[in-house]
């Protein structure tokens, strides 16, 4: 772990410098500052996993540290460090992982750490899922999740011709020639595309891809002739709203 000790009292520095490196084996670098403004430049250069924080400086507070770091994320511990107990309500409204009174004790600065370096293990997890959470949403803008009885196939867009309701299952037309039945009702996927231009809800038991149109026809009423061959009913409804469509577009 990489930890900085930003303290205005060089003397205060150097004790705490020397028992982190004697008693903390898991701190493997200590940077240093001597007031809040060098030491939060070296926190955004660096990224140290704790830091180690007087209160009682000039010019800046330590408990004005997040004042720094507006709109950014706060991915270090904070441990205040100082010789004033009167303080250690303002520092735990800032989150602060613990609060050492000087002269500092080494066991409760190893507790400290300790509970440090869960927090930062738990932060860790949460920015992973965050992270698989975020390709997620990635692979969403260009793929659509069927659920099939081996599993869930993640569909390109491209590759759907059309979603047809089947009572409280959808039928999916693909562009290989294979057909789907999926446990979710039409509306699922409705609603999941009703932001994707490429698809279309002509009727209330149809949704298409535009992409695959070859034809539309005036027999039997308003349809749209798929690739696949499938006949499509234009509601009623939707007539001049869909003819609207494809003036703009085509």
């Amino acid at each position: 772990m990489k930890v900085i000790i930003i303290d205005d009292e060089k003397r205060a520095r150097r004790i705490l410098h020397t028992i982190v490196e004697e008693e903390c084996p898991e701190i493997e670098t200590i940077l240093e500052a001597e007031n809040l403004v060098d030491g939060v430049a070296i926190i955004k250069s660096r990224q140290p996993d704790i830091v180690f924080l007087d209160i009682e400086m000039p010019n800046h507070s330590g408990l004005q540290i997040l004042e720094f770091f507006k709109n950014e994320a706060i991915d270090f511990q904070i441990i205040f460090t100082t010789a004033y107990g009167h303080y250690a309500i303002e520092a735990f409204k800032l989150s602060a992982v613990d609060y050492l009174l000087k002269p500092i004790d080494v066991h409760e600065l190893k507790s400290a750490i300790a509970k440090a370096s869960v927090n930062l293990e738990e932060n860790f997890i949460k920015e992973k899922l965050l992270n698989l959470e975020r390709n997620f949403q990635q692979l969403a803008l260009n793929k659509i999740a069927l659920e099939v009885p081996k599993g869930i196939r993640f569909v390109s867009h491209e590759d759907i011709l059309i979603f047809e309701a089947d009572g409280a299952y959808t039928k999916v037309y693909l562009q290989n020639g294979k057909t789907e039945l999926i446990c979710k009702t039409l509306k699922h996927f409705s609603e999941q595309l009703k932001n994707k231009p490429l698809f279309y809800k002509p009727h209330r038991s149809f949704v298409i891809n535009l992409k695959y149109m070859t034809e539309i026809t005036k027999k039997d009423g308003l349809q749209v002739i798929m690739s696949n061959n499938k006949s499509i009913p234009i509601a009623r409804e939707r007539k001049d709203e869909f003819m609207g469509i494809i003036n703009r577009v085509f």
